[in-house]
């Protein structure tokens, strides 16, 4: 080979973690795309119980890789920590498969072994994440640190082949319905079976392959054990650590206990949701109490924070797509596309096929206006991609107001919306990213990711909590109506249900009430959606108001 060729093909370690990482995102969404209607099916939860359980579970995988990145620096190791994540994540889907083969000889077993795989799946993503990611800038020399932008978006590209594989994989084994639309729920297992048959083709792979090409530039294993690092593994004068004194620690961890009585016994917030918010506002507090922040880091900081705020609610909408929307798509909507009876719980998949066909066209379209001198600042494209969020669940909004309690929703819509919502997340999620590296200290990098990570975490919670406000369905009325019941009366209080009623909806998994939010009364699908238009459309506002101050604040950082 000449000398040319070689400097400018991707190192085959990129290759590898590519793999690697494509078999874990197969596995973690297509797990994802079934879990809420397993959870209803099966294991006979109502659809307000799974959206708080499915939001719990999302979040919890963005706490554990704090956990998992800090094993790997003191402890294990880049590679150690993958090999485990993967194991667990493996062992986490086995156990739901396990769950969706007894659930009907013994429930409450069945929900004791789903709780513990999403434990398990939710530590093997932990130690996994952060890992991984972290070893793709390893590979390349100093001088070629240019190349990382399109190594990243290669490994992206990865991440979103595993996603589009999982989700049309898992709901065609695991979301079975027969020609007269009963469902078969003893089909989920095998959703859950090929997952895990996944993550193991991933760690294997990432077994055998690791020694010969995961190595440095200049032939070095990477990620190995931390006792083993070589003073030549980090950037000059990078070696100074974050220093926080006694009281600081101290501090943070009263905040954190003082903070947790707050939303667990003020807020009523359940217990994983009360974890997820109050860990993230003490790191946050506890990074900014640090005495040796100069004034312009601390700006800088301060902005993180308020865009890590904003984002919440952009997750919290974008987050439906696995409970409240998928329901819909389940239940009140014409899946029919293009002559395919398309599974509820591949719906989803548009998202993945969007970012796949987009994420390109979005680069050009920065580097034109970048080329221009016309490129908006980062919180004005964070600012633009709350406006469409915000625009694409007013269309849906509008569309359900048609419908009525009996209409169904057709599928093009939800498309639409997916379509709307990853050019919204385009805007958001890489910038957001690229941001919190430009405006951290690097002595602070990793726990800014982490407290923007938490953002992330804070935001699924909050959309479980927003999902589970759900109103009733179409399914819900007619169900009812076969009961005798007429559903529309109870919930509009003109007639008082009988105990027995009662007895029958719970047994139906139907609520007898609606749900508040913030103190108000949904009534029906158009006002569920308006909640995610009202709420994202303020964040864009603000936003959009906080501009100049912001540009102050990040001292010449674009």
């Amino acid at each position: 080979m000449g000398e040319t060729q070689v400097k400018s093909a991707h190192p085959k370690g990129l290759w590898v973690l590519f793999g690697t990482e494509m078999w874990e995102r197969f596995n973690f969404y297509g797990m994802r795309a079934l879990l809420t209607l397993f959870l209803v099916n099966s294991l006979l939860m109502k659809e307000e119980e799974a959206s708080l359980i499915y939001g719990g579970f999302l979040g919890l995988c963005y706490l554990t890789p704090m956990l998992g990145g800090f094993v790997a620096d003191r402890f294990l190791g880049n590679r150690n920590c993958i090999l485990l994540g993967g194991l667990l994540m493996a062992i986490g889907q086995m156990l739901l498969f396990t769950s969706g083969s007894v659930f009907e000889a013994n429930l409450p077993l069945a929900k004791t072994i789903m709780y513990s795989a999403l434990g398990v799946i939710v530590f093997g993503n932990g130690f996994f994440k952060p890992n991984i990611s972290s070893m793709v800038g390893s590979l390349y020399p100093k001088q070629e640190k240019t190349k990382l932008d399109s190594a990243f978006t290669i490994f992206y590209m990865g991440i979103n082949i595993g996603a589009f594989l999982g989700q049309s994989i898992c709901p065609l084994l695991g979301d079975v319905k027969d020609a007269g639309g009963i469902r078969d729920i003893h089909a989920f297992r095998w959703g859950f079976m090929a997952a895990s048959v996944a993550m193991l083709l991933g760690t294997i792979l990432f077994y055998f392959l690791k020694n010969k090409y995961v190595v440095s530039p200049e032939g070095r294993p990477l990620g190995g054990l931390p006792s083993k690092n070589e003073a030549s593994d980090f950037e000059e004068g990078e070696a100074q650590k974050a220093n926080f004194s006694d009281r600081a620690l101290v501090t943070a961890g009263v905040a954190f206990l003082v903070l947790g009585l707050f939303f667990h016994y003020v807020l009523g917030q359940n217990l994983i949701y009360t974890l997820i918010y109050s860990s993230g506002l003490s790191l946050a507090g506890l990074i900014i109490s640090d005495s040796s922040l100069t004034k312009v880091e601390r700006d800088r900081i301060i902005v993180i924070y308020i865009v890590s705020f904003f984002i919440i609610f952009f997750w919290a909408a974008f987050e439906q797509a696995g409970s409240s929307l998928t329901f819909i798509a389940d239940n009140q909507t014409d899946r029919n596309f293009f002559g395919f009876q398309m599974p509820a719980s591949m719906v989803q998949i548009f998202n993945g096929l969007f970012v796949v066909l987009l994420a390109v066209p979005f680069s050009i379209l920065w580097d034109t206006l970048r080329a221009k001198g016309k490129e908006p600042i980062s919180p004005v494209k964070l600012a633009v991609g709350l406006v469409v969020i915000s625009v694409s669940f007013f269309m849906i909004a509008t569309q359900v107001s048609y419908i009525g309690t009996s209409g169904l929703l057709l599928v093009k819509w939800l498309i639409l919306l997916y379509f709307l919502n990853t050019c919204a997340e385009l805007c958001l999620s890489p910038i957001g990213l690229s941001l919190v590296g430009k405006l951290s200290p690097k002595r602070f990098a990793s726990l800014l990711y982490g407290v923007f990570f938490l953002s992330n975490a804070s935001g699924y919670a909050l959309g479980g909590t927003l999902g589970s406000i759900l109103p009733a369905t179409g399914d819900k009325f007619a169900k009812a109506k076969e009961l005798g019941i007429d559903l529309q009366a109870i919930l509009d209080k003109t007639v008082t249900p009988t105990a027995e009623q009662l007895a029958l909806l719970d047994k139906h998994q139907i609520s007898a009430a609606n749900h508040f939010f913030a103190g108000f009364e949904i009534h029906n699908l158009y006002e569920f959606f308006m909640v995610f238009v009202v709420l994202t459309g303020i964040a864009a506002i603000v936003l959009f108001a906080l501009t100049p101050f912001l540009k102050k604040m990040m001292h010449g950082v674009r």
